[in-house]
């Protein structure tokens, strides 16, 4: 991701709601679940905004770790985000992480610290400005 723009393009035909999502030459499905219309073929929008983070913070994790050297085996991250008709200007999402390997409890801590510093995490830290054209 480093200097280059982010883009997708995503397409949806009458298919209720198996929506087709490309970026960077890959493709993906994204769909809501069956109660809702959709076929639960692919990760809800909300999964998919919530994988966003969890991978980038992963990605950020292992970039630094491997970095300093530190002796870090295996990294979990557990999402959530509020129900949607909860969704307000002071939305949460909550966010575990776990680390598994040889680490000293500051590096625990130091990592907690660098998960802050992945991309995606910067992007919703802010105020985001949709245009639509």
């Amino acid at each position: 991701m480093a200097g280059n723009q982010i883009t997708a393009v995503t397409e949806l035909d009458r298919s209720h709601y198996k929506t087709k999502v490309y970026s960077g030459g890959h493709f993906i499905y994204s769909d809501e679940p069956a109660d809702v219309g959709g076929t639960d073929e692919g990760m809800a929008p909300g999964a998919l905004l919530l994988a966003s983070l969890g991978s980038c913070t992963a990605i950020t994790i292992r970039m630094y770790a491997d970095r300093k050297g530190l002796n870090l085996d295996y990294i979990k991250i557990e999402l959530a985000i509020c129900k949607e008709e909860e969704i307000s200007k002071e939305t949460t999402i909550s966010r575990k992480i776990t680390f598994t390997g040889d680490l000293t409890a500051d590096e625990r801590n130091r990592l907690l610290v660098i998960a802050d510093k992945c991309p995606i995490h910067k992007i919703l830290s802010n105020p985001i400005k949709i245009e639509t054209a």
